[in-house]
């Protein structure tokens, strides 16, 4: 037994040797090793299999999520987008109303619109001004581009108004090309204005600017109320059919400009005190 494994120790030996010099046994290594692939792929391929499969799902997961995560994102820019567009437009027009008080030089006061009449034949809305703010019956109401009403009932937080388009309105107006004095009355429709006391000469052309005249101390003289846009003279009738376009934008008031006049202001304002103290 002993001699069986000093023999077996010297072969060994003997091939360490020969294997270090001339590199025998690389070539069978490299022969086997050729051999044995193909099994180690096939005893690797369930692990790999397995390892791309725990891969791609976790890849697919990970992509919803952050698809989702970017909808999200996308919902939100969009969202203040839009918040930041509106924004921008009432700046705009606080700017044109600010604009517009400056153009009527007496005290002014801005208004928001909270709700408007849906019936077609009554064109009015509700404000959120009312007696504790001074504001009285009859006061005139503007917007950037003209006139748009006026006040027709008050209560201590909010106010009822009337537009110039109300089938119940009449307006002094004068045309601002030659002065020319006239009644606007309003058609129920919130785009047209009518002026029916106009004779079939009278000096009025399509195009024409339509001012506030000032005369019964309601609106500020000299303020734009429309654009004739229709004139038709019948020579079997006495007066013509005039129809004008309202320069102010009643259908897209988010806000108005209550107007004082003048000489009305400090009586309005200490009466508009003293109902709020017996509020």
């Amino acid at each position: 037994m002993g001699m069986r494994f000093l023999l077996l120790s010297l072969v060994c030996f003997s091939l360490m040797i020969l294997d270090h010099r001339d590199q025998h046994i690389d070539r069978v290594r490299q022969g086997l090793s050729v051999l044995v692939y193909p099994l180690r792929v096939l005893v690797d391929l369930p692990f790999r299999g397995w390892a791309s499969v725990r891969t791609n799902f976790a890849s697919r997961e990970a992509l919803v999520a952050e698809n989702e995560r970017l909808k999200s994102e996308r919902l939100n820019a969009e969202f203040r987008l839009q918040r930041l567009a509106a924004l921008e437009m009432e700046n705009a027009r606080l700017r044109e109303l600010l604009d517009s008080q400056a153009r009527v030089g007496s005290r002014a006061l801005i208004a928001e619109i909270l709700a408007a009449d849906l019936d077609p034949y009554r064109q009015r809305f509700d404000l959120n001004r009312g007696l504790v703010d001074g504001v009285y019956i009859g006061q005139a109401l503007i917007d950037a581009q003209g006139v748009v009403g006026q006040i027709v009932r008050v209560g201590p937080l909010t106010a009822e108004a009337v537009l110039i388009t109300d089938a119940d309105h009449a307006l002094p107006v004068s045309v601002n090309r030659n002065g020319l004095r006239t009644i606007a009355v309003g058609t129920g429709d919130s785009g047209r204005l009518r002026l029916p006391y106009l004779t079939n000469n009278a000096d009025v052309e399509v195009g024409d600017l339509l001012v506030s005249s000032g005369l019964g101390g309601v609106f500020p003289a000299g303020y734009p109320v429309g654009r004739i846009v229709d004139v038709r003279r019948r020579p079997d009738q006495s007066f013509s059919e005039v129809m004008a376009e309202p320069a102010s934008a009643l259908d897209r008031d988010r806000e108005v400009l209550l107007v004082w006049n003048a000489a009305d202001d400090v009586p309005r304002a200490s009466e508009a005190a003293n109902l709020a103290e017996a509020h």
